[in-house]
Formats: structure tokens, C-alpha cells, sequence
């Protein structure tokens, strides 16, 4: 059992208050979305992702906190599917600026960004400068931003695993897949997994699929391959995951 709390929003005023004092200068925000992941997912998926994975990197960090998610994201491009939530980019950005204006005047010195949607990566990266802007000169606003090594990543981990790493694609695949029989079985339709559009994720199929929107690659609104998933397979993408993501955020807060 853990000593402290750390997960922000379960915390009472004095929890809060002794944590500053006590050195838990670091925030992570994850910033998930709600909106389609195939006929055998949840809504879900990216903010229950998010917020696991947020909880792990603060605790692998140390003398860190968990806000509170942002559940719902930029998925504009997830429309076309029925279910899908989506808030404009500009109201997305203007909501983790607040974020960070009010968590820097508590005294929170690092505040990192987890995204766990494939459509605020970007958002994220443009806006990063602008948070710091809004933090103050006390406070240090940081976000892993790289969508396409997170993807990497999984890909080699389950090919390591399994050798099915060519059912990554990145959306509802094989370890997204994984990581909700890990955290919600009985959210997962498995017999209901399917292949999808299995092009290997880049650059310029995310540029097309934020262009031309999801379905116009994938009519069943999966990137990759979802059959084969496994708990072994979401522990084992997890921790890597928080592994790489903390050990960045260390990087920056060593600086």
C-alpha cells in the first residue's frame, strides 16, 4: 500500500498541502479522448490509457503527482464514427493552459503532459511554449510529443513477444487492444476484434488521416491488427511505455 496519495483529484486540501511542502513539485496531466476504437473497444480507451499511465509515470518520477485527465480531445478526425466526442483544437489548448496556470500558482514547478491520443500529440507540441507562457517563469511545462516512437515501440515489443509486431498500426490494434484487457476485460469484446487497415503508422499516414478523417482509411475505425491481444501483452507495452515517457521527463527535470 502506498504511503501518500498521489492522484490529485482523491486528495483532501491538507494531502495537497503537505505534498508541496514535502517536495511533490511535479505534476503529469494525461490528455485522452472518448471516441470510437472499432466494434471491440470502449469509447474509452485513450483516457483510461492515459490515466494509467499517468498515475505510473508520477510514481516512477517520484515526489510527483496525478492531475486529474482530460478525457476528451481533439478526434475531429474519429467524427464520421457514431459515439465520438471531440472539442475544438483551440478550446483543447485553452483548457491545458489553464491546467497549467493553476497548478504552477499552488507551486508546481514541473508540469508534464501525457498525451494518449494520436490526435493531441501535435496540438500539444505547437502549444508547449505558449503553457510555459502561461506557468510563469517558476514553472517548467514539458509534454512527450513523439507519437510515431510510442508506435515504434509497441510494434517491437509485441513482435518480441509474439512476432505479430505487423498488427501495431496504432488505434485499436493488438496492443491498444491489450492494454484494455489489462485495465477493463470486461469492457473487451474480444471475438470481436478485427483486422483493419495495416499500413505501418508514419508521418504521412497520420497527415492523411487528420486530413481526410479515419474512415476514409479504415471503415471499421481500426489502424493495425486487434486479433491476438493479451493481458502478457498490455503489461508488458505498459511498462516500457512509462519507462520511456518518465525517463524523458527525468531528462527535463534534471535540467
Amino acid at each position: 500500500m502506498l504511503e501518500r496519495e498521489i492522484i490529485l483529484e482523491r486528495m483532501t486540501r491538507p494531502q495537497v498541502e503537505s505534498a508541496l511542502r514535502d517536495g511533490y513539485e511535479t505534476i503529469t496531466v494525461a490528455c485522452g479522448a472518448v471516441e470510437q476504437h472499432g466494434p471491440h473497444l470502449p469509447l474509452f480507451v485513450d483516457a483510461e490509457i492515459g490515466t494509467r499511465l499517468s498515475y505510473e509515470i508520477a510514481l516512477k518520477l517520484g515526489k510527483a503527482l496525478a492531475a486529474p485527465t482530460i478525457r476528451v480531445g481533439c478526434s475531429e478526425h474519429h467524427m464520421s464514427f457514431p459515439g465520438t466526442l471531440t472539442v475544438r483544437e483551440s478550446t483543447f489548448k485553452d483548457l491545458c493552459a489553464d491546467y497549467c496556470m493553476a497548478l504552477s500558482r499552488h507551486g508546481f514547478e514541473h508540469i508534464f503532459f501525457v498525451p494518449s491520443h494520436g490526435g493531441n500529440f501535435k496540438p500539444i507540441a505547437d502549444s508547449v511554449d505558449e503553457w510555459n507562457e502561461a506557468a510563469g517563469p517558476d514553472c517548467k511545462v514539458a509534454a512527450f510529443t513523439d507519437l510515431l516512437s510510442v508506435v515504434s515501440l509497441w510494434r517491437r515489443l509485441v513482435e518480441e513477444k509474439t512476432g505479430l509486431g505487423d498488427r501495431v498500426g496504432g488505434h485499436a490494434d493488438i496492443a491498444e487492444s491489450s492494454l484494455m484487457l489489462l485495465l477493463h476485460p470486461h469492457l473487451v469484446n474480444v471475438e470481436a476484434a478485427e483486422i483493419g487497415h495495416t499500413e505501418e503508422l508514419s508521418q504521412d499516414l497520420v497527415e492523411r488521416i487528420m486530413r481526410d478523417g479515419l474512415k476514409s482509411i479504415t471503415p471499421n475505425g481500426v489502424l493495425g491488427d486487434a486479433r491476438g491481444m493479451s493481458v502478457e501483452i498490455g503489461e508488458l507495452v505498459a511498462a516500457e511505455t512509462v519507462t520511456m515517457m518518465a525517463e524523458y521527463f527525468e531528462t527535463i527535470r534534471d535540467q
